[in-house]
């Protein structure tokens, strides 16, 4: 069989270059990244035909994150090239994790959904939304446009806001509106201290599910494990032992691994797609950087449950 023609899986948002101070030396390391375009990755490693949709530069940084996205095998006709400067998170500090971004007009704020391949919107089953490019202007505004469209064409939409530091009172309206457009909400206990400015989480995330009561949630606290809210019912999994190399990544692929169950095993009962979800963040921890795990390393780690 064929290849489908368009992805059945988007991820719009962000793609960016970390730039991270080696401790102790007056040396930098540059390393692709971005939430949504790890969640595209995530999803293409596990064979979905996906794209990021995003733009980029047009410099040394730029090539890096299309040399990349070629390799994870996404679909680079939704990748955009813009003549703007880089989108930079500079992390100065990494323990604790101490970071500002760098992007004033850059490429990423330059996206525009018109310029999309003909016809891609038909063959979208899932559209993934978060990251900091919905706490960027005029780029936010963009994405929830689009979002609403495709919620409207009746495509399922996640979304992950991911919390960072520029996410302060500015970012309420867009995190209320996101919410509320969303089949899929995943919200770790410190995206919900930093999004809400509290330490009564419980509160929190009774708050967010009150935007929008019949969204599914996935609600992850680390080495904790999580738990997945459908309506009144709720389900929890602990995570797998295991030897944590790296975190970066880990709650991307926890809502690639979500999507890909929702997508590819709908039948499912809702304990199993949750321990996959779990399985897929933990599986990721176990590589450095943000590396997206295989089909059969989640699989390997959901039958320790």
């Amino acid at each position: 069989m064929n290849a489908p023609i368009f992805p059945v899986f988007v991820a719009a948002g962000e793609a960016l270059t970390d730039m991270i101070a080696d401790p102790g030396q007056q040396r930098w390391s540059s390393q692709v990244g971005g939430s949504t375009w790890n969640v595209a990755r995530a999803m293409a490693r596990l064979a979905v035909p996906s794209a990021f949709a995003g733009a980029i530069s047009t410099d040394v940084f730029g090539d890096q994150l299309w040399d990349a996205s070629m390799a994870a095998g996404l679909d680079v006709r939704f990748v955009q090239r813009e003549a703007r400067s880089p989108l930079l998170a500079i992390v100065y500090r990494t323990d604790p994790p101490s970071y500002f971004f760098v992007g004033d007009d850059s490429a990423d704020l330059h996206f525009d959904a018109a310029r999309l391949p003909d016809g891609w919107r038909a063959h979208c089953k899932w559209a993934h939304f978060g990251g900091i490019s919905l706490a960027r202007e005029p780029l936010a505004g963009k994405l929830v446009a689009l979002a609403a469209s495709l919620k409207a064409d009746g495509v399922n939409i996640s979304y992950d806001p991911n919390f960072r530091a520029l996410m302060d009172q500015r970012y309420d309206t867009t995190l209320q509106r996101m919410t509320a457009l969303a089949d899929v909400i995943k919200v770790s206990d410190e995206d919900l201290a930093g999004l809400f400015r509290t330490n009564d989480l419980e509160n929190a995330f009774a708050t967010l599910r009150g935007w929008n009561p019949g969204a599914t949630y996935l609600y992850t606290r680390g080495a904790q494990g999580a738990s997945l809210h459908i309506g009144d019912q709720a389900w929890h999994a602990a995570s797998p032992r295991i030897a944590v190399v790296d975190s970066v990544g880990a709650g991307d692929a926890s809502i690639a691994a979500l999507a890909w169950s929702f997508l590819r095993e709908p039948q499912r009962a809702p304990l199993d797609h949750l321990r996959f979800a779990v399985a897929g963040g933990a599986a990721a921890c176990q590589s450095a950087g943000a590396a997206p795990p295989s089909l059969d390393a989640i699989t390997a780690l959901t039958q320790r449950a």
